[in-house]
């Protein structure tokens, strides 16, 4: 690991413990780490929001709760941390949702060991943690007007559902701070909302993204 490079935290949700044990395996280097596991939807929303891991990579096929309904509920409160679905569906449906929920990639897992510790990698520094031709599938159908809360038909690129939360308040006048106390998140993550929504808008400014938002949303 260069110096100076941070070790990356990641949290598993599977419920085979030996499909855990292989992608612990597989992952751990001397810049990833795995510093938590679930087996379970309720495991995984008590331990990451406690571990709050930079990555957290999630299965679908959960007993009780599943890995789209954990996304749903971990996504608003852990805005740092880069929800990966890892599963065996290749399903679109589950795609859509799981990006519509929130996640920053979608992976299945007869992906190879380095390919796993690329995506991790690269989901950390912002890119989308997916296969090229499964991103376009998604990209296409949320054009279309099939997938996230806002779409490009609407004259909006799709945004997570806690941009669109950010982008209606700051609509509606409010501060960072006032946002942030609304939410109960911090103004730095606010920050982080505020930035992603004007580049995926190209708005120049709150300002501008608030009068987008009054015209299309």
């Amino acid at each position: 690991m260069a110096a100076g490079s941070r070790v990356i935290r990641v949290m598993l949700v599977e419920d085979h413990a030996l499909v855990r044990a292989a992608v612990r395996q597989a992952i751990t280097t001397a810049d990833l780490e795995v510093v938590a596991e679930a087996s379970s939807g309720d495991q995984a929303i008590e331990l990451a929001t406690s571990v709050r891991p930079d990555v957290l990579l999630v299965d679908i096929d959960l007993p009780g709760m599943t890995g789209l309904q954990l996304v749903r509920e971990l996504a608003p409160r852990l805005p740092e941390t880069k929800i990966v679905m890892l599963t065996v569906s290749a399903a679109k449906r589950d795609i859509l949702e799981a990006v519509r929920y929130g996640a920053a990639g979608y992976l299945t897992k007869d992906l190879t060991p380095d390919a796993l510790v690329r995506s991790i990698r690269g989901v950390v520094k912002g890119d989308l943690a997916m296969p090229r031709r499964m991103a376009a599938e998604v990209l296409t159908q949320l054009v279309r007007g099939g997938g996230g809360a806002v779409t490009a038909e609407q004259g909006f690129p799709s945004l997570t559902a806690r941009e669109a939360e950010v982008l209606r308040m700051i609509s509606d006048g409010l501060t960072d701070r006032e946002t942030a106390d609304a939410l109960r998140i911090s103004v730095r993550t606010v920050e982080t909302h505020v930035s992603n929504l004007l580049h995926k808008l190209g708005a120049r400014n709150r300002a501008e993204a608030a009068r987008l938002y009054r015209e299309f949303a």
